[in-house]
């Protein structure tokens, strides 16, 4: 898969902003490392049903090498992978919670709207 680059001016910091969150999966991904810590593959995978093993895979490997978060991997049987959010990722904290909450302040709005056309 090919990364999207924005059309936007040299030094947007909107453009750097999405160039390391954009994809379907990403801002997801973060958000629950950002709640919970560590995480394992199977966790996150069974956190987002809808997202494919591959895409998932795609999407961590992509955060990986943008230095957002670490993969670890623990050389047991069944051999044990665990992902957290490096300090660098760290900063993009107050960037995901702030779309938790519009995405709260949207879903009861919308909600809202959806119950009044009823």
């Amino acid at each position: 898969m090919v990364r999207h680059t924005y059309g936007c001016q040299d030094g947007c910091p909107v453009e750097s902003t999405l160039q390391i969150i954009s994809g379907k999966w990403k801002s997801v991904i973060l958000f629950h490392l950002i709640k919970n810590g560590t995480e394992r593959f199977g966790d996150l995978q069974r956190q987002m049903k809808d997202c494919s093993h591959r895409m998932l895979a795609l999407q961590l490997k992509e955060l990986e090498n943008d230095g957002v978060l670490v993969k670890t991997i623990y050389p047991v049987m069944a051999p044990k992978t665990e992902y957290r959010l490096t300090s660098f990722g760290e900063t993009l904290v107050p960037v995901i919670i702030a779309m938790e909450k519009w995405g709260r302040y949207y879903n009861a709005t919308h909600r809202e709207e959806e119950s009044s056309q009823a």
